[in-house]
């Protein structure tokens, strides 16, 4: 007698299940990465902090296609917002002010310190019309330097 054993059609029969399985998940997953952003991420007001949380909370939000608006302070490391989010993903409202100053370094006792190496890497990675503005306003001083209002304006659009 020819065809197939029961055992031969039930793996068969199960491979192809498991195939077309597969190949929803796939679809499911590649339909995700094509929807658009379901939400907008506003930043109200950040004093700043550590980088590393920043990082890793821009970095999430970069490959989620969430538009970022910054609707109030922005400082310290909050604005690295600028170095992660592509710059069309990102608008403000006239409440945005972003807030520049050098890198520190904080030991045990919580004494903070210079971080010169840090400071021109962290420059570095903001955008070009980002690091003219805060080359024309003296560059990344211990002093918090402010881009706001119209100056802010210029460089990223308002959100609708």
């Amino acid at each position: 007698m020819h065809g197939t054993s029961p055992a031969r059609s039930t793996f068969y029969g199960h491979h192809r299940e498991m195939t077309v399985r597969r190949s929803i998940v796939t679809a499911a997953f590649l339909l995700v990465g094509l929807a658009p952003a379901l939400a907008d991420v506003r930043i109200l007001a950040s004093p700043g902090g550590d980088v590393v949380p920043f990082l890793n909370l821009f970095e999430t939000l970069k490959y989620s296609g969430e538009r970022v608006i910054i609707d109030g302070p922005c400082l310290s490391a909050c604005t690295l917002v600028l170095s992660e989010i592509p710059e069309n993903r990102i608008c403000i409202t006239p409440k945005a002010v972003l807030g520049f100053h050098a890198a520190m370094l904080m030991d045990g006792k919580g004494r903070k310190f210079p971080a010169a190496y840090a400071t021109r890497l962290l420059a570095t990675t903001y955008p070009m019309a980002i690091r003219d503005w805060i080359d024309r306003h003296g560059g990344l001083t211990q002093r918090l330097i402010l881009l706001r209002g119209p100056e802010l304006a210029a460089l990223y659009p308002h959100c609708s």
